[in-house]
């Protein structure tokens, strides 16, 4: 029968998150706001069905929030990371062939066996999964990525299906197919959705059965295959978790306009070591550094232009925070006016390669081999103890760059002092 794709995915994974350690918000309409509080950009069931639309400004549905008893809750992107990285642990207990997707969502490649035991193995993640962690996933089963991922938004949305839908040789492909709407198809974008509704293509299977050379000409080699994957002919391989990048950034709105010097250099280096943490994770190197800034709208004169970056080439590529940290320093006094107000400031890593694949230092090796141990100590140790239990530096709670996080739950699997107590 050959081999099987299966795609997790955790369901509103951010509410799900908050709804493991809160169990008083189980079955209560519950919205996540991003950044500095500014927009919804995660709801429970409930609060969907309440109309509740993505991406919605906060200010606009508070009324509804309020009339309807909604939570409401502060982004908490480490407790959301911590519980995709126990998520992605378990899955690749699962099979070695993974493809982290995002952060609640992965494919996994498995033989496939009789339909019988690839429903049984989905139940069982899914169970495995809800047991160690606590999140609601739905699992779909096919034979290529594209079919997954229509079997994965039936078993989200079919009661029958109680979270697992096989597609593998099933005699419901056809049905399954004909429910899903041509915009819900995995790779079809919303122009081209609508350009293939006018011609009468409303389906995934109407879409399957469409003409090869005319997909070409509307959808050029991409959509073909799209098409492809929906007979069951795979054409997308999966990828492994961290494919190589070519550029990273560390960016965040200030939770207040920021004017002095001070301030806006304490925000770099902070998203300079967090830049350098990540590329460490991912293994790589960055050979070239990025600073910009944004201005505020009302905190700058007539003809003041809106921002700026510099770029400095690193030479040799790094992920030192010390050495990332001692350019970004340098940069950034070439951006910096006295009496302009700042809402943005970020970084940008590019020229990225693998760590392990650089040359040896001709002068300073030594001295950046003690960088490297050092920095990987740090990284256990924040690891095991919270994210910042040590530095680089000395970053103020309440500066003024940090993020409006009002009704941020604790941080309760990655920091000792917000673990959660039981009276």
């Amino acid at each position: 029968m050959g081999r099987a794709v299966i795609l997790v995915d955790a369901n509103n994974f951010y509410a799900s998150c908050e709804r493991v350690f809160d169990a008083r918000l189980v079955g209560k309409p519950v919205v996540v706001l991003s950044n500095n509080d500014g927009c919804v950009i995660a709801r429970s069931a409930e609060s969907k069905q309440l109309g509740i639309a993505m991406g919605e400004p906060f200010f606009k549905v508070r009324d509804l929030i309020q009339a309807h008893g909604v939570i409401v809750r502060s982004s908490n992107y480490e407790l959301y990371g911590d519980m995709s990285a126990r998520l992605m642990d378990i899955l690749e207990q699962f099979s070695p062939d993974l493809e982290v997707y995002s952060i609640d969502e992965a494919f996994l490649e498995v033989e496939a066996g009789s339909a019988a035991a690839l429903e049984s193995l989905g139940r069982e993640i899914r169970e495995r999964v809800r047991r160690q962690t606590g999140l609601p996933v739905s699992v779909g089963i096919a034979g290529t990525k594209t079919l997954a991922k229509v079997a994965n938004h039936l078993a989200k949305k079919s009661s029958r299906a109680s979270g697992v839908l096989n597609l593998v040789d099933s005699p419901h492909l056809d049905l399954a197919l004909e429910r899903t709407p041509v915009d819900e198809v995995w790779g079809v974008g919303r122009r081209q959705a609508v350009k293939l509704r006018a011609y009468g293509i409303l389906t995934a299977r109407g879409l399957r059965e469409a003409d090869d050379d005319w997909i070409r000409r509307k959808m050029t080699v991409v959509g073909l295959r799209t098409v492809h994957e929906l007979r069951g002919i795979r054409c997308l391989e999966l990828g492994r978790s961290h494919a190589h990048q070519h550029s990273l950034v560390v960016s965040r709105s200030f939770g207040n306009v920021v004017w002095t010097f001070d301030d806006l250099r304490e925000a770099v280096a902070y998203f300079t070591a967090r830049g350098a943490e990540k590329l460490r994770k991912r293994r790589l190197a960055a050979g070239a550094l990025t600073v910009f800034v944004r201005v505020g709208r009302n905190a700058r004169p007539t003809g003041q232009p809106s921002g700026g970056a510099e770029t400095a080439d690193l030479g040799t590529a790094t992920d030192s925070t010390v050495e990332l940290m001692t350019v970004a320093q340098k940069l950034l006094p070439k951006l910096y006016q006295e009496g302009i107000g700042y809402r943005k400031a970020g970084i940008m890593l590019t020229g990225l390669s693998p760590a392990d694949t650089l040359s040896r230092r001709l002068w300073d090796a030594a001295d950046y081999e003690q960088q490297r141990q050092l920095m990987s100590r740090i990284d256990a140790i924040n690891h095991r103890h919270g994210r910042d239990t040590i530095t680089c530096g000395l970053f103020k709670d309440s500066a003024a760059w940090r993020p409006r996080i009002d009704q941020r739950s604790n941080r309760f699997t990655t920091h000792w002092k917000e673990i959660m107590q039981v009276r």
